[in-house]
């Protein structure tokens, strides 16, 4: 490493890689007061001294066919940033997130004499195994955010460590319901369900027509059995996500009773309406375990394209039995999960009243989601920034059995 300032160098890619890097770069800075960051990076990096560029929403694309028409643009856009990077030299890479991205652009800096990290591990546990292997040439080491995947990284010998979930350090093990409901204007005693269908674009136009008909099925069901009527808040990620969402709910509303489905859109705050809610319709991601960090039931769901779905189904690709994050660091169904062909608004929404009226059932899963969130409670960003600096002064993070 130079004598200088530390000089690290980040690519993130999209809100969440955004936020994980802020953190970083702000624990960083404890460590290391002159540090200097620079690459693709988000506001939130950039607010933290991140000099930026390229914006972090620059990879913000999802699924395997959806990435092609794309391919072109973040070739380029790789090959320019591995020339700065060649050029600026820094003392350690980081990629957060964006695997397909930041691995290969971390295999050409290592083997150019670069120390390289890699935050987020990519879901190598679930599908497409083999990649570990070509990761141990792209990484000299993996910051895992769930302790299941260092275990995985522990049997195949590569180095790799636990740091907790920021999420977890971010929200408070008892969350205040009362206070989240005050801040967006909702009664009290309403039963509370809290709709997300995702934040990106892509994403939220192949859900945003379950959750509508969803929501509908259940308000249709509460008032044929004469219970009180839900309350649905519905937190948007973006403008664009917002006109989807709305347009899906337009269209459902002929089939709502009275003629209306009375949604409440909200721009942003996500973990408000959290905890605001009693249950949670949700798409898989990270948005599942912030549900589960705030303790509340709910029911996971996940729709790939036509094409993108075929190919995970006919190569057999997924190698996990379960894809919501809640089942998988509880190793068991906790709460429903429910993908493409699956995705039935009368089943979802059956569970989702079931959630509503069993407290002794909620009381159980509560505890499970406490348990959860106390593992992964670490003051993650800290112990990144400590694995980071070992990896630049050298200090590798050993291998599993070494």
């Amino acid at each position: 490493m130079s004598r200088g300032p530390l000089r690290v160098g980040l690519v993130a890619g999209e809100a969440s890689g955004d936020t994980l890097g802020a953190g970083l770069i702000h624990a960083l800075r404890r460590l290391a007061p002159d540090v200097e960051c620079f690459g693709i990076a988000g506001p939130k990096m950039q607010a933290a001294g991140c000099v930026v560029w390229e914006p972090a929403e620059s990879l913000a694309v999802m699924g395997l066919f959806e990435i092609l028409k794309d391919l072109p643009r973040l070739l380029r856009l790789r090959a320019r940033v591995r020339r700065l990077f060649l050029d600026a030299r820094p003392d350690v890479f980081v990629g957060i997130d964006s695997p397909e991205f930041n691995l290969r652009l971390a295999r050409d800096l290592r083997r150019a004499g670069i120390p390289t990290v890699q935050y987020v591990s990519p879901q190598v546990w679930a599908w497409r195994q083999r990649r570990v292997q070509s990761m141990h040439e792209s990484v000299d080491a993996v910051l895992c955010l769930l302790p299941f995947e260092k275990r995985f990284y522990d049997a195949q010998g590569m180095p790799a460590e636990f740091v907790g979930h920021p999420l977890a350090d971010a929200i408070p093990l008892d969350v205040d319901r009362a206070r989240a409901r005050a801040v967006l204007g909702l009664p009290a005693d309403a039963p509370v369900v809290a709709l997300l269908p995702g934040s990106r674009r892509g994403e939220v136009s192949r859900l945003a027509r379950d959750f509508a008909r969803t929501a509908t099925w259940m308000a249709g069901e509460r008032h044929a059995h004469g219970l009180p009527a839900l309350r649905f808040i519905a937190p948007m990620a973006s403008a664009a996500t917002r006109t989807i969402f709305a347009a899906a709910l337009d269209a459902a509303a002929g089939d709502a009773v009275g003629g209306g489905l009375g949604v409440q859109l909200l721009d942003g705050q996500a973990q408000t309406a959290l905890i605001a809610a009693d249950v949670v319709l949700v798409a898989s991601g990270t948005a599942s375990l912030e549900a589960a960090l705030c303790k509340r039931p709910m029911v996971v769901v996940y729709r790939l394209s036509t094409l993108t779905a075929w190919l995970v189904r006919r190569l057999q690709l997924v190698k996990t039995k379960f894809f919501a994050q809640p089942n998988l660091l509880a190793d068991r169904r906790v709460v429903g999960e429910y993908f493409q062909d699956d995705i039935v608004p009368e089943s979802i929404g059956a569970e989702l009243l079931m959630w509503l009226g069993d407290a002794p059932r909620r009381a159980v899963l509560e505890r499970e989601f406490l348990r959860i969130h106390t593992d992964l409670k670490r003051d993650a960003s800290a112990r990144a920034a400590q694995a980071v600096m070992a990896v630049a002064t050298r200090r590798l993070l050993p291998a599993a059995g070494s």
